[in-house]
């Protein structure tokens, strides 16, 4: 349970304001069909998140040993400040609207906004934690879809109402907590 609540918790506060949830609100004013947008979101989460939680796993068995959860614990403290800078969507990084839909496009568009995102290498951490693919995979696709639901419903009134500083220094604090935990731990 602890590996689903901290993933969620996690994912969901580092995704407030990340450029995934910005290609949310994008799609969300292009298309103007919520449903498929937020299946293809759901879709490529958890496809990419799968992969992750699971080279996270992977490598936390082939590399295990102190150093190895060292290495893990600073890249949360990392992730934490890397979480501190914003971040920028230019209409240049929107997908095309083709005819192919709302689904397919935002399934693509956000499997590929995802790689190397730091949500997607926290998903990798977090893997490499718990050793628990499945409860990762759930609890940061669970908090994809906290993140960027509302996102796709209200798009730019949601902006307007909520800090993104207030909620990316949270999120900071939460992934910094976890890196300084798993240091104690470790040492």
């Amino acid at each position: 349970m602890e590996a689903l609540l901290t993933s969620t918790a996690l994912v969901a506060l580092a995704e407030i304001g990340d450029k995934t949830m910005l290609l949310a609100i994008v799609l969300a004013t292009r298309f103007r069909r919520p449903l498929p947008i937020i299946a293809g979101i759901f879709f490529a989460t958890i496809a990419n998140h799968a992969l992750a939680a699971w080279a996270g796993s992977l490598a936390a068995e082939f590399f295990a040993g102190q150093a190895f959860r060292l290495i893990v614990a600073a890249s949360f403290v990392v992730m934490g400040l890397w979480t501190l800078i914003p971040d920028k969507f230019d209409d240049d990084d929107a997908p095309a609207v083709t005819s192919r839909g709302a689904f397919l496009t935002t399934l693509v568009a956000f499997f590929i906004v995802e790689m190397g995102d730091k949500t997607q290498l926290a998903t990798v951490a977090l893997g490499a934690q718990y050793h628990d693919v499945l409860a990762v995979a759930a609890g940061t696709t669970l908090g994809m879809m906290i993140a960027n639901v509302p996102a796709v419903l209200l798009g730019d009134a949601l902006v307007k109402r909520v800090s993104l500083k207030a909620v990316r220094i949270a999120a900071a604090a939460l992934f910094v907590a976890v890196g300084a935990w798993m240091l104690v731990e470790t040492l």
